[in-house]
């Protein structure tokens, strides 16, 4: 046994095999996509980022230029500026030449705190007190750039930059540099390797200053879900987002000035893809292509070693289970030794159930025969007991006497029916209520009714599968109801026969009705009675877990009985 272990019993094992082949298959998944996939997208999208980042710059880098040049100018200029005092005319003089010898500026102007501008390049007076920015500008000094869309002086749209200068710790005013539009837009193309679809310059209040297309076109491809005051920060941004129009676009953020002015590039989703083809490809299709190496590996691995002979077990349970045949040749050479020990468990454990069946169906049918020639057996009691009563009937001197015997020899051969119907159906555990009822009522009405009687009768009953312990009590209430209803039944009136409604319903899975109602004539209403017949009818509900209704209105009598039908679920076998 020793020898055959080590020959290769361990190696044809399930779970060797399937690790082996699973290894196989993981293991580049494992190594390769796991790591070098993530650290390949990773990269991209820092690449990508950094790209678009350094392509941003480059294409705003003139308009970076005129305007940090612009606020240095303003810087150096507000120092100078104070040197002239209130020589206006030197001030005039001196900023109309720093205009003209720049060539870049259409004004150059001192704005003190009061609005009004006296010293200018222009050299005219000019308030700017009344404009509705200028009150705010005041409280809150700081370096800006905005867009005036018609410039106080030159009448053109211009970009205006502000810097504020102070005396010791009091605020002085602004120094203010006007740049045309135009000049922006006259400004040659930096050589970058890729152009976005637009550039947009904003401020720190998240208002556009510039861009390279018409305003209403800019203003439909911003981002949607993020405003460009989010955006103000002093560390270059990436992202993706639709515009206004629900069309998908990347933007990058760069700062020109620090929370003062910004650029924004737009991109088109498709030109980002292009660009990013190569590393994008493969970090997308890298991971799937290696899981799908592995799938089929996986895959083919366990279907070869085990699903197949996982099946072949299943058919074999399966036609067992159906019809209690047996695999006629085992599994044959290759297959794993589990399923192989399984298949010899699974023969052995079906020949014992087999045995089994066998030696359970002998005695189950001894103890349905020994049954039924007992159920037969009291029946015959029963009817021997009923003739005795017959005979002792026809001898009673009084009708009272008459009458009770005859009432307890009904109720005998209620009995009598039972234990019949009991031995003569095929199965003991369960009997047909309807079946039961039918034959009872039907006794019944042979002998309470006279022949050629006018009573009408209607009976309904449904086939209500009841234990064989509630057939009796249920036989025993069905006698006295309807004993009961052609003691006092009677005609309503002229028109209207006396009638009899008999029914025995299944209303749910686990309830049933037994309804009787008869009509109740003016002379029967007022016989006198025991009481007996109530009492036994209580009694026998009580041994039915039963709930009894009664209701007596305009002369008609009913009576409802309900009863639970246990519901016996029967195993389910799947074949």
């Amino acid at each position: 046994m020793t020898g055959g272990f080590l020959d290769g019993d361990v190696f044809r094992g399930l779970a060797f095999r399937i690790l082996i082949f699973l290894s196989l298959a993981l293991l580049p998944f494992g190594l390769i996509a796991v790591v070098q996939t993530r650290e390949i997208a990773r990269q991209a999208e820092i690449s990508t980022e950094l790209s678009l980042i350094g392509l941003t710059e480059q294409a705003s880098g003139a308009e970076r230029t005129i305007i940090q040049e612009g606020f240095g100018a303003a810087e150096a200029l507000s120092s100078i500026i104070r040197l002239f005092g209130d020589d206006t005319e030197a001030c005039v003089s001196f900023l109309r030449n720093y205009k003209n010898a720049s060539d870049r500026y259409s004004l150059v102007g001192y704005l003190p705190a009061d609005g009004m501008m006296t010293c200018s390049s222009d050299g005219g007076i000019y308030d700017f007190s009344a404009y509705p920015d200028f009150d705010k500008a005041i409280d809150a000094p700081e370096r800006a750039v905005t867009l005036s869309t018609t410039g106080p002086v030159s009448q053109q749209p211009v970009l205006v930059m502000t810097h504020p200068f102070f005396e010791g710790d009091i605020f002085a005013g602004f120094m203010a540099l006007s740049v045309p539009l135009s000049a922006l837009r006259d400004l040659p193309e930096q050589p970058i390797e890729l152009r976005p679809a637009d550039l947009v310059i904003f401020g720190a209040g998240g208002e556009v200053v510039a861009s390279e297309r018409p305003r209403l076109v800019t203003e439909a491809d911003l981002p949607l879900n993020r405003s460009l005051k989010t955006l103000i920060g002093n560390k270059a941004v990436v992202f993706e987002d639709v515009n206004t129009e629900g069309e998908e676009r990347v933007y990058a953020v760069v700062s020109i000035v620090p929370g003062v002015t910004y650029a924004m590039s737009i991109w088109q989703r498709e030109e980002i893809i292009a660009s990013v083809h190569q590393s994008g490809t493969l970090s997308i299709f890298l991971p799937i292509l290696m899981w799908l190496a592995s799938l089929v590996v996986a895959f083919w691995a366990i279907n070869r070693l085990a699903i197949r002979y996982i099946r072949k077990l299943g058919r074999q349970m399966r036609i067992f289970a159906f019809n209690r045949s047996l695999p006629r040749s085992t599994m044959g050479q290759g297959v794993p030794r589990e399923f192989v020990e399984i298949q010899r468990a699974f023969i052995g454990m079906a020949d014992s159930i087999i045995r089994d069946e066998a030696s359970l169906e002998d005695s189950l049918r001894e103890k349905n025969i020994l049954l039924k020639e007992v159920h037969h057996r009291v029946k015959n009691n029963l009817q021997l007991i009923s003739s005795i009563m017959n005979m002792q009937i026809r001898r009673a001197k009084s009708e009272d006497a008459r009458f009770v015997l005859k009432r307890l020899q009904e109720r005998i051969l209620s009995l009598a029916t039972v234990h019949k119907n009991l031995y003569q159906s095929d199965g003991l555990e369960r009997v047909d209520a309807g079946a039961l009822v039918e034959e009872i009522v039907g006794q019944l009405l042979v002998v309470g009714l006279p022949a050629g009687s006018s009573v009408e009768i209607e009976q309904s009953y449904e086939a209500v599968k009841l234990d064989t312990d509630d057939a009796a009590p249920l036989t025993l209430l069905v006698s006295e109801t309807v004993t009961n209803a052609m003691k006092y039944i009677g005609v309503l009136d002229a028109k209207n026969p006396a009638f009899l409604k008999i029914s025995l319903v299944q209303t749910d899975p686990e309830t049933a009705d037994f309804t009787i109602i008869n009509s109740v004539g003016s002379a029967s209403s007022a016989a006198d009675g025991t009481g007996l017949g109530s009492q036994l009818i209580n009694a026998f509900a009580r041994q039915l877990n039963a709930q009894v209704d009664v209701t007596a209105k305009d002369n008609v009598h009913a009576l409802t009985v309900t009863f639970p039908v246990p519901h016996r679920i029967k195993p389910i076998q799947d074949y």
